[in-house]
């Protein structure tokens, strides 16, 4: 196997550029901090489940619906304001911009379908 130097030269944590900026790329559908906050009581679920494993079922649940609360107002408020940009726009003379709509809705769609 070859070293690769690129690679041995990023971070630990998979983020890339100075100050640990985020590579270009869609945006993520929840906040970091909602991220954070859902990541932090799944991981508390899972370390108590010895101990107390229907709290902590309940506590992952919790968490769950959470997430999927979350990336449904996400996507909704996305949704509303993809429809506005596009919505009563002319054909013949804002194509640039329908194409582009188009485009975003088709990525995240595609983003849907492999979750």
């Amino acid at each position: 196997m070859m070293y690769d130097q690129t690679r041995a030269q990023q971070p630990p944590d998979g983020r890339s550029g100075p100050a640990g900026r985020r590579a270009p790329g869609p945006e993520p559908l929840l906040g970091e901090d909602e991220r954070a906050e859902v990541t932090q009581r799944l991981h508390h679920a899972l370390n108590t489940f010895a101990h107390s494993p229907l709290e902590a079922l309940e506590e992952a649940e919790t968490a769950f619906d959470e997430a999927a609360a979350g990336l449904m107002s996400s996507l909704t408020e996305r949704r509303r304001d993809l429809h506005a940009g596009w919505q009563g726009q002319d054909p013949g003379t804002r194509g640039e911009e329908l194409r582009h709509a188009l485009r975003q809705y088709s990525e995240m769609t595609q983003r849907l379908l492999r979750m």
